[in-house]
């Protein structure tokens, strides 16, 4: 049985080997520590992918007009494509089932004033449905709508840096902001996750973009949101529906690469959310070795304990100790160095990986965590080896025959 007297001779052990019992716990908690330091990265690492790619809605498609590099039907190559909004009608009325919504985007840059402040700004002609592709938040008033999408209203929606520029703390709506000589109503505030350029942006009607433009049709891009529930492989078939489409439309060769640029928010965060899943596994499995190595370490000083103390085990059998009771002195001391140290070990990683948190952002890493659960699954490990590391040595050591044991050197 376990006893008050096999924990004074464990301690009583632990005291006279110090440097042996902290080799070995440094080598258990250290182990664990980079174990847990590194899956943690590894989480970060994904936490930084899924809010970069985040940013945007991943159930979009960006198309954008380029310049072909194939004759076709007639037409000589080098001609210029462009958008116009009978594009949006036609997606819209042919793509029904699959289709979310689409918005046009017409981009712009200028001098943007309000009484004596001024800066330059980015903006954007959109309709109300691009709130939900750049996932808006509304501060303060009202978006877009589909009223002043009808009358052309001149009103414009700023960024919050864009309040914060150019009205220093006064309140922006209602007020009238001067946009390349045209006064232009605020009717709404915004925040954008995208960061400070985002932030910078102002939006308007785009219908109200095209009247200034001399009253053209013509947008920059478009930006088409398919249904999430046709799934990445449905949003992969409609993307080819859709472009095929758009190709014919504007007689653009089926093998032109050239004339129309897409880009497919979902497949791209779908292959970027692939490499940051192998990039995890690949530090977990780095993880996993350093835990091994850990186990290892652990053996080899149990083996080094075993073979140090075989007199006194032939003593202790000498004097008549059952191999039972010989096995369970190493096998309980063993245990105990392992789980103090393994503990150690996991609340400095836990520890490490709170600290660092925000310090690690500029390398791409936000948030770095690991799950408790997997962090007390591997210390368990490492507690169930250390026990097998003193238990195989031990036993080999309670079979050598007493005489035997007290020869050895």
């Amino acid at each position: 049985m376990f006893s008050r007297d096999t924990w004074n001779e464990i301690f009583e052990t632990i005291r006279k080997n110090k440097l042996r019992t902290f080799l070995s716990g440094f080598t258990v908690a250290l182990g664990i520590l980079i174990f847990i330091i590194l899956f943690g990265f590894g989480n970060g690492l994904k936490n930084q992918f899924d809010e970069f790619f985040s940013d945007d809605s991943t159930n979009i498609i960006f198309l954008y007009p380029g310049k072909t590099s194939k004759p076709y039907k007639g037409y000589k190559s080098d001609r210029f494509i462009e958008f116009k909004n009978d594009d949006l009608a036609d997606i819209e009325e042919n793509f029904s089932e699959f289709l979310d919504y689409v918005t046009p985007r017409i981009s712009r840059g200028g001098n943007v004033k309000y009484k004596n402040e001024s800066n330059n700004y980015s903006t954007r002609g959109v309709a109300p449905s691009h709130m939900f592709a750049e996932r808006t938040i509304i501060m303060k008033g009202r978006y877009i709508n589909e009223s002043d999408i009808q009358e052309r209203a001149k009103v414009v929606v700023i960024g919050r840096l864009v309040e914060k520029d150019l009205f220093k703390g006064a309140d922006p709506l209602g007020a009238y902001v001067d946009i390349a000589g045209s006064a232009f109503k605020v009717v709404g505030v915004f925040q954008d996750e995208g960061g400070d350029n985002e932030e910078r942006s102002i939006y308007m009607p785009y219908t109200t973009r095209q009247l200034i433009e001399r009253n053209n049709d013509r947008v920059d891009m478009m930006v088409v949101a398919f249904k999430p529930e046709i799934g990445y492989a449905g949003a992969m078939a409609f993307q080819k529906s859709l472009v095929d489409f758009l190709k014919d439309k504007k007689n653009i060769h089926p093998r032109d690469t050239n004339g129309m640029f897409v880009r497919n928010v979902a497949d791209q965060y779908k292959q970027n959310q692939q490499f940051a899943t192998m990039l995890q596994i690949i530090i977990a499995f780095i993880s996993i070795g350093t835990l091994i190595a850990g186990i290892i370490g652990i053996s080899n000083i149990m083996v080094f304990v075993v073979k140090e103390r075989t007199k006194e085990l032939g003593i202790r059998k000498a004097l008549g100790a059952t191999p039972k009771q010989v096995i369970s002195t190493i096998l309980f001391e063993s245990i105990f160095i392992t789980t103090i140290s393994g503990f150690v070990g996991l609340i400095l990683g836990i520890a490490v990986l709170n600290f660092t948190g925000e310090a690690l952002e500029e390398y791409f890493i936000k948030n770095p965590y690991v799950d408790l659960g997997v962090s007390i699954s591997a210390t368990i490990v490492l507690i169930i080896f250390g026990g097998i590391a003193g238990y195989v040595p031990a036993k080999r050591a309670a079979n050598i025959k007493p005489i035997v044991a007290l020869r050895d050197e």
